[in-house]
């Protein structure tokens, strides 16, 4: 059975930490760097939908401190280029993030998105 990851047994609460960043070669990456993972979402609730995340643990935007504001510029550096290509490609794109219940994987992430849902 899959968990919420879309990955076969999986159901801890931060996908990113235990399996995407150690497990890169089973995702379609976008990007990659040593601080950020870009990849093509798992489980695509849009035509196009690419994740953003930073390789560090951070909770979520709502727990970013000072310390985090280096990791921060660069994480939005990287969304605004994946941004960029996706409306190019596609006309239009959105960025979003979650907090609280809306967040499922208990690890900061931005989606990049773009086209109609897939999973309505």
């Amino acid at each position: 059975m899959a968990g919420r990851s879309g990955r076969p047994g999986y159901v801890g609460n931060d996908f990113y930490c235990d399996v995407a960043i150690p497990d890169t070669d089973a995702l379609k990456v976008v990007f990659e760097d040593e601080h950020i993972l870009a990849f093509h979402h798992t489980r695509p609730f849009w035509q196009t939908h690419i994740v953003v995340v930073p390789k560090k643990h951070i909770a979520s935007l709502t727990t970013v401190t000072e310390k985090d504001a280096s990791l921060m510029k660069r994480l939005l550096t990287v969304v605004q280029t994946i941004a960029h290509d996706v409306e190019e490609s596609t006309g239009a794109a959105a960025v979003l993030t979650n907090l609280g219940r809306y967040q499922d994987s208990k690890h900061l992430h931005v989606h990049v998105h773009s086209g109609s849902l897939r999973n309505a």
